[in-house]
């Protein structure tokens, strides 16, 4: 995971499968800090009362995780790739302590099952985005219209509390995660293909925030199939 001068004789292709081994590097770092933290927050029962407790929190935590997405995703290029890292684990770790919720709210054989489909999902959809040559931006803005969609049908759903609802919610939600892990993968593989090879700062930075971007869209499946494969304890 640690940056690399590329040299000038290797191949467009080459570039962008060392950039991408990058990215799926960070990506699972992330995934393993959020894992981690979720699991240990779960198994203290004064963080967990905490976490369950105390509604501000939960709201505050959630804020301050929407403000680093927005500050990597919109100032990454003026952080150095140390802080962009740091910027990132950070996000992992706060996102634990959020999803440390899901241990208490669903038995732990549908977070296992939950988990397993959404690899095997993920691991489909991104060896697809990067070998299809099929130009995948039509669909990629049919995705992010979709993805609006369930952004406000989620909130109106808060006041409502229609289980109707938040079942067709999951179903588009796991419909347009899919297909985003496909778009985000050919994405980043075309950025990897044009990478700077001499600046090894704006690679890292770039790797960084790809694997912020899977990582969005791995955890975002997550939930939604979980939501799905339902077995909620209360």
């Amino acid at each position: 995971m640690q940056s690399q001068t590329y040299p000038r004789s290797r191949s467009d292709a080459s570039v962008a499968s060392i950039f991408m081994r990058q990215v799926y590097q960070w990506m699972t770092v992330g995934l393993g800090v959020t894992a981690l933290t979720a699991y240990a927050v779960f198994s203290s029962h004064t963080l967990m009362m905490v976490i369950l407790t105390n509604r501000l929190l939960m709201i505050a935590l959630i804020v301050v995780e929407f403000g680093f997405v927005i500050a990597l995703s919109s100032a990454i290029h003026k952080m150095s790739s140390g802080v962009a890292t740091g910027v990132f684990l950070i996000y992992a770790l706060l996102n634990g302590l959020t999803l440390s919720v899901i241990f208490v709210t669903y038995p732990i054989g549908n977070i296992a099952n939950a988990f397993l489909t959404c690899t095997l999902l993920f691991l489909a959809m991104s060896i697809y985005g990067a070998t299809t040559k099929r130009d995948l931006t039509g669909m990629g803005n049919f995705l992010f219209m979709g993805l609006i969609g369930i952004i406000i049908a989620a909130i109106v759903n808060i006041f409502l509390g229609s289980g109707m609802l938040s079942f067709v919610i999951s179903c588009v939600g796991v419909i347009v995660f899919t297909g985003l892990t496909a778009y985000d993968t050919q994405k980043l593989r075309q950025f990897g293909e044009a990478a700077p090879l001499g600046d090894t700062t704006a690679v890292r930075r770039g790797a960084i925030l790809g694997a912020l971007t899977l990582y969005l869209d791995f955890i975002n499946l997550f939930l939604m199939l979980l939501r799905l494969f339902g077995g909620n304890r209360n």
